[in-house]
């Protein structure tokens, strides 16, 4: 998406969406004990460093780490919907209004993540601002795999455009799995 575009589209959410958002920071602070967003360092574009921030899933103290190797037991009850409804990525709009991030794209990762930087470097995914969602997301295939997961953020970084980036988006949404662009591999 154009730059202006997205940074238009993420003041407007966030000045629309700040409701939800006190409502969901009350929720997880009843829920458990800490604070209710957390940012966590992440590889953006270029390889640079940023903060990226998310509201809080996990109880307090876990070991940071990707998803895919966390225990179940880590996320708590209002963290599991929050991550079900991808609700917990809705401070990353500050993200997308600081340039860090776009609506569309790969996914950051943590540096520790070494085999998804270097796959990821092999394939020229960092020329673009990782996204809230992305192509891999849509399409089930998470961090993982980083060989497959690099190959779709190319295909995706290949492919990017406004019709592309709107599809992926739609199918973030729960009712949008339909309009998913397979990835093709």
């Amino acid at each position: 998406m154009n730059r202006a575009l997205e940074f238009v589209c993420a003041i407007a959410g966030l000045a629309l969406l700040w409701p939800l958002a006190i409502v969901i920071a009350l929720a997880i602070r009843l829920d458990t004990r800490g604070p209710a967003t957390i940012s966590q360092v992440r590889v953006g574009r270029g390889e640079r460093l940023f903060r990226c921030h998310k509201f809080r899933s996990m109880h307090v103290g876990t070991r940071e780490r990707p998803t895919h190797e966390s225990a179940a037991s880590d996320v708590t009850r209002v963290g599991g919907f929050l991550r079900k409804s991808k609700l917990d990525e809705l401070p990353q709009l500050v993200n997308v209004v600081a340039g860090e991030m776009s609506f569309v794209g790969p996914r950051p990762c943590l540096p520790s993540q070494i085999a998804l930087i270097e796959a990821r470097r092999a394939h020229g995914v960092y020329d673009v601002r990782p996204g809230i969602t992305g192509l891999a997301q849509v399409n089930g295939i998470d961090m993982s795999d980083p060989q497959r997961l690099a190959k779709v953020d190319a295909i995706y970084v290949r492919q990017r455009g406004l019709w592309t980036d709107l599809r992926i988006a739609l199918a973030t949404m729960p009712f949008g799995r339909r309009f998913a662009p397979s990835p093709g591999v």
